[in-house]
């Protein structure tokens, strides 16, 4: 069983590290309130620019990917699971704020993992 595990764990760790392209429809910070038992998940728009990078529509400055940046984001969803956090970003908000299918992919995964981690009483660190 731990070679399950492990083997599981190599080839997520190896996706993660692959280059994806970049949602013009803007990103989501994910992070769990576990006194509500909620998951939330803070839209904040963005520009691709010619190099494909995200850039801060206001200033035109390059959003780091990672390093803390100081943004208000356009919409703050919450849900008790991940498909409820799902119904409420793809379904009941038009037009939806991702426009690639590769992002609502990347988001089902994360809100699941998140809900997980919510149950379980685990971290949860957005990949």
């Amino acid at each position: 069983m731990d070679l399950i595990i492990e083997d599981l764990a190599t080839i997520d760790d190896k996706l993660s590290q692959r280059h994806i392209d970049l949602d013009p429809g803007g990103y989501f910070i994910i992070y769990l309130d576990r006194d509500a038992r909620l998951i939330y998940a803070k839209h904040f728009t963005n520009v691709i620019d010619e190099r494909g990078l995200a850039v801060d529509p206001e200033t035109g400055k390059v959003i780091p990917a990672r390093e803390k940046v100081e943004r208000t984001s356009t919409t703050v969803f919450n849900g008790r699971t991940a498909k409820e956090l799902c119904v409420k970003i793809f379904e009941q908000t038009q037009p939806p704020p991702v426009t690639q299918l590769n992002h609502a992919a990347y988001l089902g995964r994360e809100f699941v993992r998140a809900e997980v981690a919510l149950i379980t009483e685990q971290q949860y660190v957005q990949d």
